[in-house]
């Protein structure tokens, strides 16, 4: 393990951000100076990012944690381009309206992470738009370099950040800026975050982990990470939380069904870091008031049905699929064919039971589970 001058590249390869830079030594002095100003670019395609994105958030709070100054960029440019290859269609072309609505959803995320402000360490947040010039006749990869080139220009950035796909166009901003007569410019890269089983992180069976509290709630977050596979649990610490490496060591040692501390404390502390301390303690307090005493807690994530629907009777297949626990009809018969489904902790054993007002608890709400760890309220409306 290399020794670094700098607490940011010391704590990167500690935590296990790092996976190739540059020019580590031109990198190294200038984050030990304090004079490091680094950017990563995120596009405005949705109105919150995905857990996908924590990696890159992380590192840009680390950079100013240990003194020195960062840029989230918005891609309001780029997000107008779509995916230049055709081939992701959740990279639409978006109208300036609908860019500027999802800008404000991420800004939301990115104020419980970084300090912004006038300051020399404070974060600043600049639209790409507001920096190129005639982007439709660019080529993408193009406008990525010079995006760099600008920033540097105008806030001497010397270090882009970013996934591991991103060296080559990365390291394109680096020789146009040598080109164009910048200083040496730095790349830094991130190593693609999986899961021990192999998925992508950010994604589960009922869609992306988003940030926003209004599209995933803190419960919900703090369930994604508390459901953290035993193998995964000390790299998600280092990586998603703030947590001293020595409580993590401590951690990561845990054994049997002691595990449990360590994936409850990675719960506790991503979902403090995004959402706050008392959204993080609700949150334990719901899981706990679920899976230990059974109770229905009023903070379960819920869906709301109109009493007249309700009344003629709904369909339970269709019932979980409306919930958001399963993502098909088809899904939801395999799941009682495995003893999986559950309404008002009762197993499903019929896929064509019809529910109606009868199947309401005392509390006037029906609790609908996928396994033990995954619950909805059904509320009539």
């Amino acid at each position: 393990m290399t020794v670094f001058k700098s607490d940011f590249l010391n704590l990167l390869q500690e935590r296990g951000f790092i996976h190739q830079i540059s020019d580590p030594d031109s990198l190294d002095a200038l984050a030990a100076r304090g004079e490091l100003v680094g950017y990563i670019g995120f596009d405005c395609t949705a109105p919150s990012l995905h857990v996908g994105s924590m990696v890159q958030i992380m590192c840009l709070y680390w950079l100013q944690q240990t003194g020195n100054k960062p840029i989230a960029l918005m891609g309001g440019g780029t997000t107008r381009v779509g995916d230049p290859s055709g081939k992701d269609e959740t990279r639409k072309i978006l109208s300036i309206e609908e860019i500027e609505r999802n800008k404000e959803g991420i800004k939301q995320v990115f104020s419980r992470f970084l300090k912004f402000g006038e300051g020399k360490h404070d974060a600043i947040m600049p639209d790409k738009r507001d920096q190129e010039m005639s982007f439709i006749e660019f080529n993408y990869m193009i406008l990525q370099a010079y995006d760099y080139v600008v920033l540097n220009q105008r806030y001497d950035c010397r270090l882009q950040m970013g996934g591991s796909d991103q060296w080559g166009n990365i390291v394109n901003g680096i020789d146009l800026g040598r080109r164009m007569g910048t200083p040496q410019l730095h790349a830094l890269t991130t190593p693609l975050i999986t899961t021990s089983s192999g998925e992508k992180m950010g994604k589960t069976a009922s869609g992306a982990v988003w940030l926003n509290a209004d599209m995933k709630s803190p419960y919900e977050y703090w369930q994604f990470w508390r459901n953290t596979d035993d193998a995964d649990v000390e790299r998600f610490l280092k990586l998603f939380t703030t947590l001293p490496l020595a409580e993590i060591e401590r951690l990561a040692g845990l054994r049997g069904a002691e595990i449990n501390e360590a994936k409850k404390a990675l719960a506790d502390s991503a979902t403090t870091l995004l959402h706050g301390t008392d959204a993080a303690r609700e949150a334990a307090e719901t899981a706990r008031k679920t899976f230990e005493e059974g109770a229905i807690a009023e903070n379960l994530p819920s869906v709301e049905i109109p009493r007249g629907e309700l009344e003629a009777g709904i369909g339970v297949l269709a019932l979980f699929v409306r919930a958001g626990l399963v993502a098909s009809n088809g899904e939801a018969r395999r799941q009682i064919k495995g003893g999986g489904l559950r309404v008002n902790d009762t197993s499903v054993t019929d896929d064509k039971m019809v529910l109606t007002p009868k199947d309401l608890t005392p509390e006037g709400v029906m609790k609908l589970s996928l396994g033990r760890k995954r619950h909805v309220l059904v509320k009539p409306a």
